[in-house]
């Protein structure tokens, strides 16, 4: 892990509730992709998606199998941060049938939007050939995910494989600088401008999430 990600002792389930909850503003281009993970010395996937143009991690679900449900459940959660569904809503994501099969699924219940699939290595498409640089930033992703958890040799358990996975997404969108948005990050949040180390930034993100908790807990207490 690399020592701006050193989090083991951090408290991911308020992170995580955080990172979920918070409004981001968000584009209408979203990409998505699944990369292999260990998890007590099995195979699992990790689904990414992720605007492509605000540089977002919006969905992250860890699953045994790669599956429809799967891919219902991640676009769902993307859909979950919207406001409003934009009118040419787009995904692009590879070519598994598991995204045509969840669109297809949410359309039954009112949700449309289209997907964009971009098949194999070479462009042998228009769609490919047209999409493929989306699909490529997706790609990257995993990669930078997979720079950050190859040290691990694998994760003991889905609640650890759910914690680290949960950090990263905190740290990739409030506190990684992308040179794609001209070294910011993708949500600047006032609160953690200035500080002068990457621990502070932490600490005061965690601080966020503990202090969103209360008044989400105080808020429900007058329902």
């Amino acid at each position: 892990m690399t020592a701006e990600l050193a989090v083991g002792s951090l408290p991911s389930s308020k992170t995580y509730m955080y990172v979920d909850h918070y409004p981001y503003e968000l584009s209408d281009q979203f990409c998505g992709d699944e990369t292999y993970i260990c998890v007590n010395g099995r195979w699992h996937y990790l689904f990414f998606l992720f605007d492509a143009v605000k540089k977002i991690i919006l969905s992250y679900p860890v699953s045994s199998n790669r599956d429809t449900t799967s891919a219902i459940r991640a676009i769902d959660e993307v859909l979950l941060k919207m406001k409003e569904i934009p009118e040419n809503l787009i995904f692009v994501v590879d070519g598994n049938p598991i995204y045509l099969l969840t669109q297809h699924f949410l359309a039954q219940h009112g949700i449309s939007f289209d997907v964009k699939q971009v098949i194999g290595l070479t462009n042998e498409d228009p769609v490919s050939t047209e999409y493929r640089p989306l699909k490529q930033i997706v790609e990257g992703l995993n990669r930078t995910y997979k720079g950050n958890y190859r040290p691990t040799h694998g994760l003991g358990s889905e609640h650890g494989s759910v914690s680290f996975v949960t950090l990263f997404v905190a740290y990739f969108n409030f506190l990684r600088p992308h040179a794609a948005l001209e070294r910011k990050v993708p949500v600047v949040h006032p609160a953690l401008l200035g500080l002068p180390t990457m621990t502070a930034r932490w600490t005061k993100l965690i601080e966020l999430a503990q202090q969103w908790i209360v008044e989400q807990r105080s808020a429900s207490l007058f329902v």
